[in-house]
């Protein structure tokens, strides 16, 4: 079994960052992929970003592309997304998931087994 903890929300003005951290636990940390997701109010979760079991694959959603950068330490046994140039459209929940059965990104939910809490982000105009 996994356990997640998203950590680093906040409140943010337009245009600055935050750094989201992913804590887990469990021994398949290191063999899982690991996605973030989101959900606005009124709105379905959707995703947002999503790196493979070593790190060398990441994948983004078209709204975060060149914005937010997904990144895991396996030692440390934590994913993160560090997001730049916030607009007050990330506003949201985000999401931690993961992937033990398999160590490739994928966009959907249903590939996702476990989720944390989510941390809410706020970023105001």
């Amino acid at each position: 079994q996994v356990q997640l903890v998203e950590s680093g929300g906040g409140l943010v003005q337009a245009g600055g960052s935050l750094r989201l951290s992913c804590a887990a636990s469990g021994r398949t940390f290191r063999s899982s992929a690991m996605g973030w997701f989101r959900q606005a109010p009124g709105k379905e979760r959707e995703f947002v970003a999503a790196v493979s079991w070593s790190g060398g694959r990441t994948f983004y959603a078209d709204s975060v592309k060149g914005r937010f950068t997904i990144s895991r330490d396996n030692a440390k046994k934590t994913v993160y997304v560090q997001m730049n140039s916030l607009k007050p459209e990330d506003t949201a929940v985000y999401y931690c998931a993961a992937r033990p059965d398999s160590g490739e990104v994928a966009t959907t939910q249903l590939a996702y087994e476990y989720w944390g809490q989510g941390t809410q982000v706020t970023v105001s105009s």
